[in-house]
């Protein structure tokens, strides 16, 4: 049964000027690229955009995995944490966004069910 809590880290995203070559360091010197396979078996996406990205306000943005997206929304709202109205949907699953106390935008991924 579903919960409303987060199960991982789906993903880290880092801006910087000079974002191919910070991946490429990432990739040469600690075996990260764009994806990596955790030893739980799940996937962790770890990306660099470009500096003048406006896909996140910060330096940086972590994405979490969740069981239930919409219980797990029902519950911060209830506590009065500030959250984006935006939604997205895909092939592989729904999105939201909220922010912790410092503003930090927090990216909550509920991926979508694996075929049977």
């Amino acid at each position: 049964m579903s919960a409303g809590r987060v199960t991982g880290v789906g993903g880290v995203f880092l801006r910087s000027a000079n974002h191919e070559q910070l991946k490429a360091w990432y990739a040469e010197y600690l075996g990260v690229g764009e994806m990596f396979q955790q030893q739980t078996g799940n996937v962790t996406v770890w990306s660099m955009f470009p500096a003048d990205s406006t896909y996140f306000e910060r330096d940086f943005m972590v994405n979490y995995t969740v069981d239930d997206l919409d219980a797990l929304l029902a519950k911060l709202t209830a506590a009065g944490v500030r959250i984006d109205l935006k939604r997205e949907d895909h092939d592989y699953g729904r999105f939201a966004w909220i922010y912790d106390p410092d503003g930090n935008r927090i990216e909550l991924w509920e991926p979508a069910p694996k075929p049977s």
